[in-house]
C-alpha cells in the first residue's frame, strides 16, 4: 500500500539511518543527530495526546548534524523514483546553508535513496553545488542517474544498515581533508 501523505516520503530512508546513526554513536564513531522541522501547532487533540493541525513555522536547515571523529558533518537524506533526482527537491536555503557549513570547515553532503533501483548514493555537497549553479545558468533542474558513480553507492556492511562514513572517509582521503 502506498503512503497517501507526502509526509511520510523518506521515512523508510531516515528509518535506515536513524538505526545507522544509533550504531555509530553506540560505537564511539560519529555523533549525528536528526534536526526535527519546526512546526507550529494550531490545534491539539487533547484525548489522543497528539497535534492534529500544525503549519512549518519556517524553513528547516538539513535534515541531519553532527560530528564525526572531530570533523563537522551535515547532510540531507532524500528518495527518488525516478532514475534521476530532481534538484527541486533541494531548497534554496538548505543550499545556502550547506555552503555556508563548508566555510566554516565542515562537510556536507546528501544521501540519494533510488528506491526503485534499490541503491542508495553518498553524493558530495561539491557535486550538488555544480549543479545547482548549472541551473541557474539556465542547465538541467535535475541530476541524471548517470552522474552518481558507483564507488559512491551506500552499502550495508557490519551491522551497519547505511554505512556512509566509509563514503565519507573515501572523500576526505580523496580530497585531503
Amino acid at each position: 500500500m502506498a503512503w497517501q501523505s507526502r509526509g511520510l516520503r523518506g521515512s523508510s530512508l531516515e528509518e535506515l539511518i536513524n538505526m545507522t546513526n544509533e550504531k555509530y554513536r553506540e560505537h564511539g564513531l560519529a555523533l549525528i543527530q536528526k534536526i526535527p522541522t519546526p512546526i507550529k501547532p494550531i490545534k491539539l487533540d487533547k484525548e489522543k495526546g497528539h497535534i492534529s493541525l500544525a503549519y512549518f513555522e519556517k524553513s528547516s536547515t538539513v535534515d541531519y548534524i553532527g560530528v564525526v571523529q572531530g570533523i563537522p558533518v551535515c547532510f540531507e537524506a532524500k528518495e527518488t523514483v525516478k532514475d534521476y533526482f530532481p534538484m527541486q527537491n533541494i531548497h534554496p536555503h538548505q543550499i545556502s546553508f550547506m555552503q555556508d557549513f563548508e566555510k566554516q570547515g565542515g562537510i556536507a553532503f546528501l544521501i540519494i535513496d533510488f528506491t526503485a533501483l534499490n541503491k542508495t548514493y553518498f553524493l558530495p555537497f561539491k557535486r550538488v553545488n555544480e549543479f545547482f549553479l548549472k541551473i541557474q545558468e539556465g542547465g538541467r533542474k535535475r541530476i541524471p542517474l548517470s552522474e552518481f558513480k558507483d564507488e559512491n553507492i551506500i552499502s550495508s556492511k557490519a551491522g551497519y544498515f547505511l554505512h556512509y562514513l566509509e563514503n565519507l572517509k573515501q572523500f576526505i582521503v580523496e580530497n585531503n581533508l
